[in-house]
């Protein structure tokens, strides 16, 4: 094997997905995500995708970083429940997520028409077939019927400020459903701070979880947004003005 063809293998990471986890993708979940990393890679030839792409790095600041959101919930999430991922990119968290639950319905939004295009391709070639995409901006989804007030958990990674992504988000959830939002560092201040928006959309802030990335000893947090009444109507504002005019 040459030296190219090893930088193309992701690490296996199995006592890491354990300790983590406490679970193990099966050979089949490994091979998956294997094909995703190297549907990445060839994409990212056209398209800007992601820096990100030694194996070590791919593994953690992609797959295990997608998941880890899931980690206080990973039991609880059950055969049919539908995902939302809100400003997938290249398909992260979404298609992690797809992999490690397979009888889960996961819709993979983004704005951006080529992107949804390149996962149109990249989606066959991985051949699971729980997973369909939808371009649009958030702000629009979240008033049309079929996705309002239709998802189980909403996943926002990296997309913008925590009270913007919680406006994308609880509209599109069901009484009871979770917002997953993935962040660098936080405060308690910025739990505080928070708060009043997210009251106002519907919901509560359920937990704030911290993590260590296992390789490069990072800090990350998650915030998990708790849907408590159907979000009113006028909320998700019109396009652009969550972002212009942030909940407070």
């Amino acid at each position: 094997m040459t030296n190219d063809q090893n930088i193309l293998l992701l690490p296996q990471m199995t006592e890491v997905w354990q300790e983590t986890l406490n679970w193990q993708p099966e050979p089949e979940q490994q091979q998956l995500f294997q094909k995703l990393y190297e549907g990445i890679l060839s994409g990212n030839r056209q398209l800007n995708l992601t820096r990100i792409t030694a194996a070590e790095d791919f593994w953690e600041k992609h797959l295990w970083d997608s998941l880890v959101g899931l980690a206080p919930i990973w039991q609880s999430v059950t055969p049919g429940q539908r995902i939302i991922d809100i400003g997938t990119g290249a398909g992260f968290p979404g298609l992690p997520v797809a992999i490690a639950f397979p009888n889960t319905a996961i819709t993979l939004l983004d704005s951006t028409r080529k992107k949804i295009t390149f996962l149109e391709t990249l989606i066959p070639q991985l051949e699971i077939n729980n997973v369909k995409t939808v371009v649009g901006r958030a702000e629009a989804i979240g008033q049309k019927q079929q996705h309002r007030h239709s998802y189980d958990i909403a996943l926002v990674r990296a997309v913008s400020a925590p009270s913007v992504c919680a406006e994308y988000a609880l509209p599109l959830l069901k009484q009871g459903g979770l917002a997953i939002l993935y962040r660098g560092h936080w405060t308690d201040e910025e739990t505080e701070a928070l708060q009043p928006a997210v009251k106002k959309l519907g919901g509560k802030i359920e937990s704030v979880e911290k993590f260590t990335t296992p390789l490069s000893d990072s800090v990350r947090h998650c915030l998990l947004l708790k849907v408590l009444s159907p979000t009113v109507a006028k909320f998700p504002r019109a396009v652009g003005l969550p972002a212009q005019e942030p909940l407070n």
